[in-house]
């Protein structure tokens, strides 16, 4: 040990894609607290509020272990120059077009950042000779499945928005990528992350503000909704501790594993293995608030599916860590970190 640090992460240097961006910004701030070398890449895109990226990056930065390159993943050749100057241990991507709604109007967008911009990266990892290349997905790329709770080794072939047909081609990328090149790669397919500093555009962040304004919120499918809410600091406590699972020959396997028996690669659910009433959600936000919601109950959502539910099982077997807070503590932290951001 370095003091309270383990010596372990503080002998890592790890490459991050979207620091600026909600998740990302949590998973360097999970580093760096560790002690871990981060290098942050980011194309601080105006999808949402520009200065809540900056202001992310802003905490990041009074950590001196944190830098930051600001260009598009798009651009194979800024990519290289950041990743080659920072020599990386890991590369984590969590860099992306975000939105199930949005990609159903800007289908090209998704394109060029989550399938362009994922084989750039995955090129940069094979000519830096990084030890492992950890990727997001999304509980999306279930798509129509309808058994739950959604384990990994289910057909996933039914994608219902382009968003998630871009990020089960990043898994079938990944998977040839690991066979061609032999480098080890890890896809973790997330479950409606939450927490302090999200999107604006995500429902909790849209129901608080609305709720605290007075304004209608919409809640779709009349509310007959269920969702496996993660809270952001398990998610990314699980993708830190995936980090060390390196997916390799089949002396790496684990039980009920998704590793592939043609290359080093897996995918992994990271989700808090709770399937949680949307309206069960919004009652927790008006107990936080203290304000009944103006409820707007609407149709499905085209692309939307009622549910989702995660077998974390795998999870707990390659790491013994299973996320486990509870949706009403998380939403209270939310709820904490809106009012001081906004001051309201």
């Amino acid at each position: 040990m370095t003091g309270n640090v383990p010596t372990y992460m503080a002998m890592k240097r790890v490459f991050i894609t979207g620091t600026a961006g909600f998740i990302g910004f949590h998973f360097a701030r999970l580093l760096l607290a560790e002690g871990a070398q981060v290098a942050g890449y980011d194309g601080m895109t105006d999808y949402y509020d520009v200065q809540l990226k900056q202001r992310r990056h802003a905490v990041l930065h009074q950590n001196p272990g944190f830098t930051a390159t600001e260009a598009m993943l798009e651009d194979l050749e800024s990519l290289r120059r950041a990743v080659s100057a920072f020599a990386p241990d890991i590369i984590v991507h969590l860099a992306g077009q975000a939105g199930v709604r949005y990609s159903i109007d800007n289908p090209r967008a998704y394109i060029d950042s989550n399938v362009v911009g994922t084989l750039n990266v995955m090129e940069v990892a094979r000519e830096a000779g990084v030890g492992h290349l950890l990727m997001a997905s999304t509980s999306s790329v279930y798509g129509a499945n309808e058994v739950m709770p959604f384990d990994e080794r289910q057909k996933a072939d039914s994608q219902l928005t382009i968003y998630a047909a871009t990020k089960k081609a990043n898994e079938s990328m990944g998977h040839a990528w690991a066979h061609v090149h032999g480098l080890p790669v890890t896809m973790f397919r997330f479950f409606t992350v939450y927490g302090p500093w999200g999107r604006p555009d995500m429902a909790l962040f849209k129901f608080t503000r609305g709720i605290l304004q007075g304004e209608p919120i919409d809640i779709y499918n009349h509310g007959q909704m269920w969702r496996d809410f993660t809270y952001v600091d398990d998610l990314v406590r699980g993708i830190r501790l995936l980090m060390d699972a390196v997916p390799g020959g089949p002396e790496t396997a684990v039980a009920d594993d998704s590793l592939s028996p043609a290359a080093p690669f897996r995918i992994v659910n990271i989700g808090n293995s709770e399937k949680v009433r949307l309206l069960d959600f919004i009652e927790a936000i008006e107990a936080e608030t203290g304000i009944a919601a103006i409820r707007n109950y609407l149709d499905m959502q085209t692309g939307d599916v009622p549910a989702t539910w995660a077998d974390c099982s795998l999870l707990n077997r390659l790491t013994g860590y299973r996320p486990q807070t509870p949706f009403r503590e998380g939403v209270a932290r939310f709820v904490a970190w809106y009012r001081d951001y906004h001051s309201c």
